[in-house]
């Protein structure tokens, strides 16, 4: 008898473990993500591929686009890289064509691209400098909705569209005037977003990572009285690694978010709890 219970145990067990693994299936899937030759972006690409599905990598620079394509494709993984700068309209428009030249349908948009804080105090930052950041981490967030996003919202059947934001979209930071900006834009383009694709089926929401190990980050961090600042403000008491985006990135590309649409995925270390 005990040995019965045991055996019926560990077969419901597998099949609960079978069904709630396939939440998070994203196979067949395709994914267009973009700033995904490096750091957060690649690791999301990687992420999202290691659950299945087709990862179609984008940026700016050919060369860290065609690495981080090898990379995957060595580990089995379906991808291809396309180079597009996200603040330049035409170039979104041919990342689309190119997109649907090879499949049916685009499924997960990760909104990633973006470019560095430029730090420095609100009286010293020219129009060039809030150029240069709301072009890149906020109108092209809006270009690539604009088209992607609209192709999405055609084709039927639902998707998701992640954007990758920031908390400085949800507080102020020092010397950060354009990136908060542009981040707090992103937020509520978010939620704007949800609302006017919901009845479509096309989910969108947001990560909101703090301060990662990244390339974007690499002078903060090697400033000594910056970089200690910065981890006293971040009760978990270390920056972000790369790999602790993906879980965030897979669930809100998988149907285990079915139900979440405008909500910020706050990934901080604990930032914003204070």
């Amino acid at each position: 008898m005990t040995a019965s219970v045991n055996n019926t145990a560990n077969t419901v067990s597998a099949g609960l473990r079978e069904r709630t693994q396939a939440l998070f299936d994203l196979s067949g899937k395709v994914a267009v993500v973009t700033g995904a030759g490096r750091g957060l972006g690649k690791a999301i690409a990687a992420g999202l591929a290691g659950f299945g599905a087709e990862v179609v990598l984008c940026g700016r620079t050919q060369a860290t686009l065609e690495a981080a394509t090898e990379e995957l494709i060595a580990d089995g993984a379906k991808a291809w890289w396309q180079t597009v700068d996200v603040s330049k309209e035409e170039d979104v428009v041919a990342l689309l064509a190119a997109v649907r030249e090879r499949h049916e349908r685009i499924d997960v948009l990760v909104n990633n691209a973006g470019v560095n804080a430029i730090y420095r105090r609100p009286e010293k930052t020219t129009t060039q400098d809030w150029a240069t950041i709301i072009d890149t981490n906020l109108t092209g967030v809006f270009l690539c909705c604009r088209h992607i996003g609209s192709a999405m919202v055609a084709q039927g059947g639902g998707g998701s569209i992640i954007n990758v934001s920031s908390v400085a979209g949800h507080v102020g930071l020092l010397k950060s005037l354009p990136y908060c900006a542009a981040k707090g834009g992103v937020e509520l383009a978010t939620r704007a977003l949800a609302l006017d694709w919901a009845a479509n089926g096309v989910r969108v929401n947001s990560i909101a990572p703090a301060f990662f190990e990244t390339d974007l980050t690499a002078g903060l961090r090697d400033h000594a009285e910056l970089s200690q600042r910065l981890l006293d403000q971040t009760p978990l008491g270390r920056f972000g690694r790369a790999e602790d985006m993906v879980g965030a990135a897979v669930y809100l590309a998988s149907a285990a978010s079915a139900y979440v649409t405008g909500h910020s995925l706050v990934v901080d270390g604990g930032w914003t709890a204070r």
